[in-house]
């Protein structure tokens, strides 16, 4: 049995507790077999220093979209889909070489990919996948531009978005369901990057949200997560009994405490407008002119919802929205989180066991504990004192993910 230890490190754990200084970990088949104050170090073993580093359980990053990359709708006419997945290998790279160990694509990508990232074909975080993302016509993921050319993807794996009516929900339901969906994803609301509605609009009926709750429900306890911008759409979503809101951008005190009566987490996803706006910045083909100006309008009451959320204790699991902007980059929503209200312990939290309470991942990961599974960072610095440590990639010194190590800048050595 390959065991590795971690010695030296100051320990945050995930649950929010003071951390443990100078720690030494032990790993053993995948999983952590101990935490310990300056523990003994078992023979044999292979032990990293991480003398002057902070070590956390890994990254959980809720919301993103490996098959999207920007929004240059020349370039999505002219990819292939089957390109399209390829392109995913070196995002999903980049993504677990800054630390973040799991996600839930959020729309677009086939069950396929996850199980292909189980199955170790390719490096990348472990994936759970709405696949298809449910709009209604002329909703924010029918993908219908006004002249008429439709951009949705055809393929057998990704059923169609488009759905009118709660019959017709129920039966798109279970065709997503049958696709493999570990989520299903609704859009309660209008967006940003949708070019022919407000992402104040309501969309979908109240009794089209729980007719996709009730499928879920039925199917296994296969829950519900929200795109959902605007005030009323919001409340629908809650209302019908989704798990989680995304976005939330305009929260109003009675959306609050529905969310916490519910236990209803809010993935913020704040970086996301801020990602439109420099891209096109950077290069005006990257993203329409609608959706630029919509991500300007949004900023500040995006901002100003989250920090309302955070003051009245409403739970929040970190999301990137990553696929707007750059794949690899997640961990500025932290600092976002931070600048929005929460202490840097809190915006931690989010991003571990919140994130992996949201996707029922918990009893195994989110947290560093003895029986879990080995998803580990090892950072250099102290995130407790500067948030920002987590963001640059050289920064993420070692990367763990079922106890085995992907990414590896520190040395070690085997004990005799």
């Amino acid at each position: 049995m390959t065991k590795t230890v971690i010695t030296g490190a100051q320990v945050i754990d995930g649950t929010g507790r003071d951390p443990l200084a100078q720690a030494t970990v032990v790993v053993e088949d995948g999983r952590i077999a101990s935490v310990k104050a300056r523990g003994a170090v078992p023979r044999g073993a292979t032990v990293i220093d991480g003398t002057g580093m902070t070590l956390l359980p890994g990254l959980i990053d809720t919301h993103v979209h490996f098959l999207f990359d920007g929004a240059n709708l020349v370039q999505q006419l002219m990819t292939p889909f089957s390109l399209s997945l390829y392109e995913v290998i070196p995002r999903a790279a980049r993504t677990l070489a800054g630390g973040v160990t799991t996600v839930r694509d959020a729309g677009y990508a086939p069950a396929g990919l996850r199980d292909a990232i189980a199955r170790g074909l390719f490096p990348g975080p472990r994936m759970q996948v709405a696949i298809t993302i449910l709009s209604q016509t002329g909703g924010h993921a029918d993908n219908t531009m006004p002249c008429g050319v439709c951009l949705n993807v055809a393929s057998p794996e990704l059923p169609p978005r488009v759905v009118d009516g709660v019959d017709a929900m129920r039966q798109r339901v279970r065709e997503i369901l049958r696709a493999g969906a570990d989520w299903i994803k609704v859009c309660a609301t209008g967006g940003v990057l949708s070019p022919t509605d407000s992402p104040m609009a309501s969309q979908f009926t109240e009794a089209e949200l729980r007719a996709a709750v009730e499928e879920g429900e039925a199917h296994g306890h296969v829950e519900v997560m929200a795109h959902a911008q605007g005030t009323r759409g919001i409340k629908n979503a809650i209302r019908a009994g989704v798990r989680s809101i995304e976005h939330g951008i305009w929260l109003d005190d009675e959306a609050i405490h529905m969310m916490i009566d519910r236990d209803v987490y809010l993935v913020p996803t704040l970086v996301a407008p801020l990602q439109v706006v420099r891209r096109a910045e950077a290069d005006p083909s990257s993203m329409p002119e609608y959706a630029v100006r919509k991500s300007r309008q949004v900023i500040a009451d995006h901002q100003a919802s989250f920090a309302r959320a955070v003051a009245a204790g409403v739970k929040v699991a970190m999301g990137t929205d990553s696929g707007v902007g750059p794949h690899g980059e997640n961990a500025e929503e932290l600092a976002l989180m931070v600048a929005g209200g929460m202490t840097p312990m809190e915006a931690i939290v989010a991003t571990t066991r919140n994130a992996a309470t949201l996707l029922k991942l918990d009893q195994d990961l989110g947290t560093i504990a003895a029986n879990k599974i080995a998803d580990l960072i090892l950072v250099s610095g102290d995130p407790l004192a500067d948030i920002t440590v987590l963001q640059p990639h050289a920064n993420i010194a070692l990367v763990m993910q079922n106890g085995t190590v992907v990414k590896n800048l520190v040395s070690e050595r085997v004990t005799a």
